[in-house]
């Protein structure tokens, strides 16, 4: 049974429990979009269904695999979104919430944007699969999507601005508390909301719609990549002068997924543009660019993964007595890695002809992306064990980190 009513042991990075199965769900669709024909923006009931109504084979088994595995993670994401709804509410009657909002931990607070934003992107890929003919009316569905993005956004914006606005005015940051990438978390949050408005312009063909779809998408997206340098050059300096807390040491890894957002919205701009505009991204373009933001994310990936090892992360906090709501940051990676990676294999690989669809170098560059979403699971299934289904005497007051 679920724990309720935390209180001041809550803290607001247990939503990233609701963003890890949610990006999972989605990480499992893409195979089904990626890998089947459809003339739809992305893969929707009407094609799928002929296939699993009709004589059984190993095409229709695997679609029917996939999703349900999409369907009992959205189905999670949204069970543990109504729950952090709920703990978020009433943690914020309590004197630790005060506290947090006036430490520099208050940055913590944009995984509740960064969650709301995923759960539009559940709601929508769960509507594509679910509701036939979808997408004879999907150009009224994306002016509201948008304003369920822009919405978050502001949200978003109200919280980080009441931040820095703080921490310009009385000078309340403190580099010894803050020695990881977690303030990161931010970042991460803008870059979801813009792949999220950046949505219509790779789907729709309504000019004007692609025209707004940009346009709000670059304003998140230039947004965090500015973020993004300062953060980095705090956060290393931090590091580098205190050494990393160990709690917080996968936040090390919040490159990953930022990349991967701020990547697809690349990708989905690209298609816009050459929608819309007549400015087409060359398959050689889309090479060099998904290229180099995969390689960031691999030096991350190594980097984050000698420093944990070194710190027997996993072992303590993942099979070990060591509980921290932070640990969830490790689902992260996990599914913005393998998503990338199908980006990379499809777009860059495939779309250059360097290797062809349903052959064996399709299936070997898929499998260690599959063998990370697998894991992935693993591992949230296990914290979510461990950190919401545990009694309520054995946790510590978790504040955010």
């Amino acid at each position: 049974m679920i724990q309720k009513n935390l209180h001041e042991k809550y803290s607001p990075m247990y939503h990233l429990g609701a963003l890890g199965s949610g990006g999972l769900a989605i990480s499992f669709f893409l195979y089904l979009n990626f890998l089947l024909p459809h003339e739809s923006g992305i893969i929707s009931f009407d094609q799928l269904w002929p296939v699993l109504t009709g004589e059984p084979s190993l095409k229709a088994f695997w679609i029917g695999l996939c999703l349900l595995v999409v369907f009992a993670l959205s189905a999670m994401h949204i069970a543990l979104m109504i729950w952090n709804t709920r703990e978020f509410s009433l943690f914020k009657k309590t004197e630790a919430y005060h506290k947090l909002r006036d430490s520099s931990a208050e940055i913590s607070l944009m995984v509740v944007p960064l969650t709301m934003a995923m759960t539009v992107n559940v709601l929508f890929v769960n509507s594509s699969l679910l509701i036939p003919g979808l997408w004879e009316v999907i150009e009224y569905m994306f002016p509201l999507a948008m304003t369920a993005f822009v919405a978050i956004g502001i949200y978003a914006l109200r919280i980080l601005g009441d931040y820095f606005v703080r921490m310009f005015l009385h000078k309340g940051y403190s580099f010894e508390q803050n020695n990881s990438l977690a303030p990161m978390v931010s970042i991460f949050a803008l870059s979801m909301i813009a792949v999220g408005l950046a949505a219509p312009a790779a789907m729709s063909h309504v000019r004007e719609i692609i025209a707004v779809s940009i346009a709000l998408s670059a304003f998140f997206a230039t947004s965090a990549s500015l973020l993004m340098i300062v953060m980095l050059v705090i956060g290393f300096h931090s590091m580098l002068t205190h050494g990393i807390r160990p709690e917080a040491a996968p936040s090390l890894w919040l490159m990953i997924p930022i990349t991967t957002l701020l990547g697809i919205t690349f990708m989905r701009t690209g298609h816009g543009l050459g929608e819309a505009f007549g400015g087409h991204v060359s398959s050689g373009e889309n090479y060099i660019v998904l290229m180099a933001i995969f390689s960031v994310q691999l030096i991350f990936g190594l980097i984050g993964f000698v420093v944990m090892k070194r710190l027997n992360y996993f072992k303590d906090f993942i099979y070990g007595n060591k509980i921290h709501a932070t640990t969830y940051a490790l689902v992260c990676p996990g599914v913005a890695l393998p998503v990338f990676g199908l980006f990379v294999v499809k777009f860059a690989l495939m779309g250059n002809l360097l290797v062809m669809m349903w052959t064996p170098w399709m299936y070997l560059f898929l499998l260690p992306f599959l063998a990370i979403q697998l894991k992935t699971l693993q591992v949230l299934l296990t914290l979510v064990t461990r950190l919401q289904l545990v009694p309520a005497a054995r946790m510590p007051n978790m504040q955010a980190a």
